[in-house]
């Protein structure tokens, strides 16, 4: 540049004489066109192999105060979708925003999630974030995932070897403390037309809160924006100018799943924060459908559980290698319009096959649905029905002699609807508890028993409430300061007044005796007596109470 500084001059005329010889339409045909690039996205798939039950609720297009519910979802016309969003589109890939595995129903969970791993690779998914439940297993599980081979302690179940995913996890946030890696690379760089597109992956900071804390054991997960910002230098040395970000955290939107009016939740202050070379996000964690525009950014999220695909097309300008425009289009995967996958349906035969016999096994009867949706207060029906069915499994004096059985909402992840005649399976009382945590029996004192009742709104946005046995009842006030929001003659057992001196046996799963979801008191706890696992407990519940009948929902009271 230098050698050629005394020629500028002249070079400059020759050049406005060559663009005043030029017509404006033929010098617009010397510009490159711009190069078309579609991406597709899921997030929260959970394993849901097959249409999970309800498909996804929308509004009723003739009445927008009123929802409906469209049959969706299920990896057979998911793959279906993704083929024919692809087709005419040469430069296409297929990512995902996390919790992909995890809280899966029985026919992916009975066998660590194989399935779903092997289903989702079928399908051409390319890049995946991690999210909070890809953890749930622990990072020796997760990566089992990525790279294959059998179960350590289950070994190989499958009808076929393991071989791992063929796609690729990205984790920029989650670190090993003892290495300062990364537990997966932090970003992936494709080119299309010759365009390089960084895809940056990474999980909520919060995630240590929600997973057992033996599964996030040596690692740490650091701030979200903070995390993305930093790699920016890296990518644009290597020349990358559009960045998409595939971040397992989400919003809150008010409109319906192509829209987002008033978006509220955390990805809002996230992509804020983000540095402007920033170009898509695209989110997951809410279970929420939303195509926005925050910060200038296009911010994408495709509900849970397969019912929907989203279409992100991209003009990619070959000049400059950035983005010239975005925009998403949610597509539901409507069971009703879409035909299956053949190589879907063979897979999924071959995982029923063995389980299917399993999950059929008669676990009793419902007289009518049991909802896990909270109220007004955040008790739930079926919440009631599974913390009774742990403190059955551990009244006995020499299973724990429980009094009192508490369980968090995050792990009832499913409605029992039962079948006809309200029958109800194995296989859907392992969908209703699929984390399968044994349960643990400690001696609390009612003091601090108080304090980790407190603890249930220690992310005051999301407070958790937990799910209460028979005889148990606690009241929480609205209006009530951080630490006393629950009233200490609100709190009894059998209609006598806990006292805060006094021990207890309580239960707890074991990923709430072991501080999850910041319910830190809880591994205070002592005289540790372990029991059977929760779904277990639950199946055996439904064999000597069935049928069942949903209580009343009187065990928490909201005041204010």
């Amino acid at each position: 540049m230098i050698k050629l500084r005394s020629r500028l001059p002249l070079l400059a005329t020759a050049a406005a004489l060559t663009v005043a010889s030029v017509s404006a339409p033929r010098a617009a045909e010397l510009l490159p066109p711009p190069v078309d690039l579609r991406i597709l996205a899921i997030n929260d798939f959970h394993g849901n192999l097959q249409p999970p039950p309800g498909g996804i609720a929308i509004d009723d297009p003739a009445d927008r105060t009123k929802k409906i519910h469209v049959p969706a979802g299920g990896a057979e016309h998911m793959a279906t979708l993704v083929k024919a969003l692809r087709k005419d589109h040469p430069n296409a890939i297929f990512v995902a925003a996390g919790d992909l595995i995890g809280a899966s129903p029985f026919l992916s969970a009975m066998f660590h999630d194989e399935p779903t791993i092997e289903s989702l690779s079928l399908m051409g998914l390319a890049l995946s974030s991690v999210g909070n439940h890809e953890f749930d297993e622990g990072k020796t599980e997760l990566l089992r995932m990525q790279n294959g081979g059998c179960h350590p302690v289950d070994g190989c179940q499958g009808p076929h070897p393991f071989k791992g995913a063929a796609f690729n996890y990205l984790a920029a946030s989650t670190v090993e403390t003892a290495t300062g890696k990364t537990v997966f690379p932090p970003y992936a760089i494709r080119k299309f037309g010759g365009v390089p597109v960084a895809f940056i992956g990474l999980t909520l900071k919060n995630t240590p809160n929600m997973v057992s804390p033996p599964g996030v054991a040596g690692l740490s997960f650091r701030d979200e924006a903070e995390t993305v910002n930093a790699l920016i230098p890296e990518l644009k040395a290597k020349g990358v100018e559009a960045i998409v970000v595939l971040i397992h955290e989400g919003g809150f939107p008010t409109g319906d799943y192509n829209e987002c009016p008033g978006i509220s939740g955390p990805i809002v202050e996230i992509v804020n924060k983000l540095d402007r070379a920033v170009d898509v996000v695209i989110s997951g964690h809410t279970h929420r459908a939303y195509t926005c525009r925050i910060d200038g950014r296009l911010v994408t999220s495709g509900d849970k559980y397969g019912t929907i695909v989203t279409a992100i097309d991209l003009k990619l300008d070959p000049t400059t290698r950035d983005v010239i425009s975005a925009a998403a289009n949610n597509t539901i995967v409507r069971t009703d319009a879409l035909a299956k996958d053949p190589a879907q349906t063979a897979l999924i035969a071959a995982y029923d096959k063995l389980a299917g016999p399993i999950a059929a096994r008669p676990a009793g009867s419902v007289t009518s649905a049991l909802s896990r949706m909270p109220n007004a207060a955040g008790e739930s029906v079926l919440g009631d029905v599974v913390a009774d069915a742990q403190l059955a499994a551990t009244s006995d004096k020499d299973k724990g002699g429980a009094e009192i059985a508490l369980t968090n909402p995050g792990g009832v992840r499913s409605d029992i609807l039962g079948g006809e005649g309200g029958a109800v399976t194995f296989g859907q009382v392992f969908a209703a508890q699929p984390f399968r945590n044994q349960l643990v029996t400690m001696t609390l004192t009612g003091a601090q028993l108080k304090a980790a009742l407190e603890q249930q709104w220690a992310e005051p946005a999301r407070p958790r409430i937990l799910q209460v046995s028979k005889g148990f009842h606690f009241a929480w006030d609205a209006a009530g300061v951080s630490g006393a929001r629950i009233p200490s003659d609100r709190m009894t057992l059998n209609g006598a007044p806990i006292d805060p001196n006094r021990a207890y046996r309580v239960t707890l799963n074991a990923y709430l005796a072991a501080g999850g979801d910041g319910f830190t008191v809880f591994k205070d706890g002592v005289a540790l007596q372990t029991g059977v696992y929760d779904v277990d407990a639950l199946f055996a519940y439904f064999k000597t109470h069935s049928p069942v009948a949903p209580p009343p929902t009187d065990r928490v009271t909201r005041l204010n």
